[in-house]
């Protein structure tokens, strides 16, 4: 009889608790999902404010980032605080929840001061082609942990900030010109000097190719085989890959033409008696 008193008493507590946490239950609820709504009007206002004003793109992105989660974070101490945990607490439980978090996330912290690092030394900017931890590719994002990067081949790379903001990194945007260096190999029997007016004249005829700083050729090497010369020629950046194509195609086609040979690797095999 006495074990019965006692679950009776312990079932009445729990009614007793469970109606006088209700009210503060069902406001920390409704407090979540008006949060939640608020929190992706705000977002939305944001991205709203952004598309307005010429701001740097990554820089839009990282605030974007920053502001969601810091909004997010400050919705959880609310709703936890209605549910009545005191906040001096809740204080002491982030305090040592963030001392365990940043011990076992070292790398994503690292990750968020390369990303802070990124924005205030902009090494590379949305839109730049970058080539950094072995990938080469447009830079599609930069977000408070990440870059993402949309290769040539159009997929999509995930590098952290952590070892972007500590690594090498090439930024081939950077300047408004870029210069290009093509190696090619001629026999010892042909003509110098013609080949190098054809290679001068091949950038003469491409507009997008500069004319100041002019094209240079020189003779880089005198190899087992062949005479390698070196051209070198300028171009905006949108025009690079157009002019360095164009002038490969071109070396083949007026050579052949002029009776400029280029040496090629040649296996000689002798049939047996």
């Amino acid at each position: 009889m006495e074990k019965f008193t006692n679950y009776q008493e312990h079932v009445d507590n729990a009614i007793k608790w469970f109606w006088d946490a209700l009210p503060n239950l069902v406001t920390a609820i409704l407090l979540l999902f008006v949060g939640i709504y608020v929190i992706r009007f705000i977002n939305k206002m944001i991205r709203k404010f952004f598309a307005k004003k010429d701001y740097d793109e990554s820089l839009e992105s990282f605030l974007q980032s920053l502001i969601s989660i810091a909004l997010k974070i400050l919705l959880f101490v609310l709703v936890i605080t209605q549910l009545g945990v005191q906040s001096s607490s809740l204080v002491a439980i982030i305090g040592a929840a963030g001392l365990a978090i940043g011990l076992a996330l070292q790398g994503s912290l690292a990750n968020f001061a390369g990303g802070v690092l990124i924005l205030l030394f902009k090494p590379f900017k949305v839109g730049d082609w970058i080539s950094a931890q072995g990938v080469d590719g447009s830079v599609k994002e930069i977000s408070i942990f990440t870059t993402k990067l949309k290769t040539f081949g159009n997929q999509i790379a995930i590098i952290p900030n952590g070892q972007l903001s500590n690594n090498n990194i090439i930024n081939y945007n950077a300047e408004d010109t870029r210069r290009d260096k093509i190696d090619v190999g001629i026999g010892y029997g042909s003509n110098i000097k013609k080949a190098k007016e054809i290679l001068l004249s091949i950038c003469k005829d491409r507009e997008t190719i500069l004319k100041d700083p002019a094209p240079e050729v020189y003779v880089g090497e005198l190899a087992d085989s062949s005479v390698n010369l070196t051209l070198r020629f300028w171009a905006n950046n949108p025009d690079f890959w157009a002019a360095h194509f164009f002038v490969m195609e071109e070396i083949k086609s007026r050579f052949d033409a002029e009776g400029i040979e280029i040496p090629f690797p040649q296996r000689v095999i002798h049939k047996g008696e």
